[in-house]
């Protein structure tokens, strides 16, 4: 059964975790649901933003705690070791997929946003939060570690020792601190429509430069060598200087109109 909903409309998916009755929390269907909705985005050319959000009370509570046990009566080296999904098993897949869709990702948090749950939301491109939206990197009240890709992006958004105390101690976080320590990028009274309107925005920009954007900055955090941020710079724009979409977006602006892209 499908924990997940995605809707299609003017170039904007919203991917909607639908378990709101559980604070969407994380259970094996939830994970295989959100994976398959990021998978299915991947090559699909009409969409140019994503919209990840949750339904009901919060964001994502995190893993469903009546999973435990079932975890727990499984071989655990069985459970997480293989390499089912690339470099990554399922856990981890559904946070970093979000990396993998090539048009940007907007998460719009509400309620709280603990665990599982803001890893995944670390798998976006940005993150818009209610000012009353909690967050933690919660596993250590369970005697867990991080585990679903959220160390892939936290050393990139976080001094290490802030990084150190979150994770050692799992305590909870509010929005605004949040977003001084960065991670969340902004604030907003209503995050679902703050980040409807800037999918809408990023939508009406060139597809082929915004796809071209996200995957540049993917290099340039990789910590590639400089000479292959340069190179890949260079070869990014020779694939965008003076076609179709930028000759669009040239005669738009000096026509002063949106640019048209279908």
């Amino acid at each position: 059964m499908s924990r997940v909903s995605t809707e299609i409309e003017n170039h904007v998916a919203r991917v909607t975790m639908t378990r709101g009755d559980k604070m969407n929390a994380l259970d094996v269907e939830m994970v295989e649901s959100l994976i398959a909705a990021g998978e299915a985005l991947i090559g699909n050319d009409d969409v140019r933003a994503v919209v990840l959000s949750g339904e009901g009370p919060a964001f994502c509570a995190g893993l469903d705690v009546a999973n435990f046990g079932r975890f727990a009566a499984e071989d655990p080296e069985a459970l997480i070791m293989p390499r089912t999904h690339g470099l990554s098993n399922a856990f981890q897949r559904v946070s970093l997929v979000w990396r993998d869709v090539p048009v940007p990702v907007i998460a719009a948090l509400h309620g709280v946003t603990f665990g599982g749950g803001l890893q995944i939301a670390l798998g976006a491109d940005i993150r818009i939060a209610h000012p009353d939206t909690k967050l933690s990197i919660m596993e250590m009240k369970w005697g867990l570690v991080p585990d679903m890709g959220g160390m892939v992006v936290l050393p990139k958004l976080l001094r290490s020792d802030v990084l150190r105390k979150l994770t050692y101690t799992a305590d909870q976080v509010a929005a605004d601190e949040a977003q001084a320590i960065g991670l969340v990028t902004e604030l907003a009274d209503d995050p679902k429509a703050a980040a409807l309107a800037l999918a809408e925005k990023i939508a009406g920009k060139s597809p082929s430069a915004m796809r071209a954007a996200k995957r540049l900055i993917a290099v340039a955090e990789s910590g590639a060598p400089e000479a292959d941020v340069l190179l890949e710079e260079s070869r990014e724009q020779a694939g965008l200087i003076g076609k179709p979409h930028q000759m669009e977006v040239i005669a738009a602006n000096m026509q002063k109109r949106a640019p048209r892209f279908d």
